[in-house]
């Protein structure tokens, strides 16, 4: 009994992350703007390796790898945002059309 709760437990949250990634991709197709794709797909992302991993982990059934996948979380969670902030940077600085996407006040 107790495993076809963490088969369907596990199934859920992998079918919300893959729902979460497609969500980020058709943001990516979507949207003109780069920033806008930017932001589409880093909370696409996000959301989407966290459902999984959390997903794998319910279905490793060991702590010992629950530690592992959440230090890898820890991991994408740290590098995500620095590289999004670091691509966003140079299109700040390297097109000259910027002002043209933002609202005026």
């Amino acid at each position: 009994m107790m495993e076809w709760i963490r088969f369907w437990i596990t199934a859920v949250l992998l079918v919300c992350g893959l729902v979460s990634f497609a969500a980020g991709v058709i943001g990516n197709c979507r949207f003109g703007y780069v920033m806008n794709r930017m932001h589409a797909g880093g909370v696409g992302d996000t959301q989407g390796l966290l459902l999984i991993v959390l997903s794998l982990a319910v279905s490793a059934g060991s702590i010992m790898d629950a530690a592992k996948l959440f230090l890898l979380v820890v991991f994408m969670w740290n590098t995500s945002p620095v590289s999004s902030h670091f691509l966003s940077q140079i299109e700040y600085y390297t097109n000259p059309k910027l002002f043209n996407h933002m609202e005026r006040l």
